[in-house]
């Protein structure tokens, strides 16, 4: 069995799709959003969309959008039983835990069962069924899944990758507090087998830590924590999301630095980094999901813009950053930075 290593979570899910499920039972109102509800085998199904798919779980997910959708993942609870255990070859059927909240398993992209361990509170499961198991589905069905939040400037996604506390979602955050829309934070999705290459927007909320709330202009003690284990915040969007997947204009690979600065990778470089930064690559150890993910790593080098975006530790320069950014977004379009990523395909390509 894989195991997940994760701060403060460890358990077991399974997400199943089904076709069959049509009606609904029952409707409720909520503070955030109306709630899709149905009776399956008894049980309490929540209907909800994220990642343009149809989610019917068993479990309440108040950070996702309901929806009136027909299941594409079902997400239940329930024991795993210990026959299936060899069933799991690292692809299209994966089975793992992550320590002291359970075991999981997740098949084909469109089923997901959980088992909790005793006395797991729900907000634990939630984040790490969102995260890194959700992040092994979207790959099951062929999506590039990185380790990245995105925003949409001017009808394209732009966006930010990097390991968890370098500033993802504080960067997107900021950006949407000077209007601009998120599509994803921290599991970014994109569909690679499109003219263009496309980010699926993922759910309304952002992660973010009390003082980076604070530099942005939240009050952190409004905002809910995502836990009782954490003191990491949830922002749950009720405006400036957009839910339109949208084409990927340029990928800023986060460093730290003496000051703001903006550079360039190789083509080499990006490849590598886009590796380095994807999700789910060390458990979906399969040799067609390896090769395949390196094909989609190969492919968006080739069709988009990556560079790195060095900055110093300080959410005092976030201005500074953000007016950075802005400027060579604009620079994207002119005839230079076509240049840059034409010279980028071809040198790409000679490495092959």
């Amino acid at each position: 069995m894989n195991c997940l290593k994760n701060r403060s979570y460890n358990f077991q899910l399974i997400i199943v799709a089904r076709k069959d499920f049509v009606d609904y039972s029952a409707k409720s109102l909520t503070i955030f959003s109306l709630l899709d509800l149905k009776i399956i085998s008894n049980k309490l199904m929540y209907v909800y969309q994220a990642y343009n798919l149809g989610i019917h779980s068993e479990l309440p997910f108040p950070e996702l959008i309901p929806a009136d959708k027909p299941p594409e993942v079902l997400i239940r609870l329930g024991k795993l039983p210990v026959s299936e255990l060899k069933k799991n070859n690292g692809g299209d059927y994966f089975r793992g835990m992550v320590e002291g909240l359970g075991e999981f398993s997740v098949q084909e992209g469109r089923e997901i069962i959980f088992e909790p361990a005793s006395g797991v509170d729900e907000s634990l499961m939630r984040p790490l069924i969102l995260g890194p198991i959700m992040s092994i589905l979207l790959r099951q069905r062929g999506l590039l899944v990185l380790h990245a939040s995105s925003f949409a400037a001017n009808g394209q996604a732009v966006a930010f990758m990097g390991e968890s506390g370098w500033g993802k979602s504080t960067l997107v955050e900021s950006f949407h507090s000077r209007g601009y829309s998120i599509l994803t934070d921290d599991v970014m999705a994109i569909d690679i087998n499109s003219s263009s290459p496309m980010v699926i927007p993922g759910f309304p909320q952002v992660k973010l830590w009390p003082d980076s709330a604070n530099a942005i202009g939240h009050a952190p003690e409004s905002l809910p924590r995502l836990n009782a284990q954490t003191s990491k915040l949830a922002h749950r969007l009720t405006s400036g999301f957009l839910q339109q997947p949208l084409p990927l204009k340029s990928i800023y690979v986060l460093a730290f630095g003496d000051h703001p600065e903006i550079l360039p990778l190789q083509p080499q470089e990006s490849f590598i980094e886009l590796v380095r930064h994807s999700r789910a690559v060390n458990l979906l150890c399969d040799p067609n999901f390896v090769s395949f993910h390196f094909h989609q790593c190969q492919k968006l080098v080739s069709n988009i813009s990556l560079c790195r975006l060095q900055r110093q530790r300080s959410l005092a320069a976030l201005p500074e950053i953000i007016k950075l950014i802005e400027d060579d977004l604009s620079d994207i379009n002119s005839n230079s930075q076509s240049n840059r990523l034409f010279k980028t395909t071809v040198a790409f390509s000679s490495i092959n």
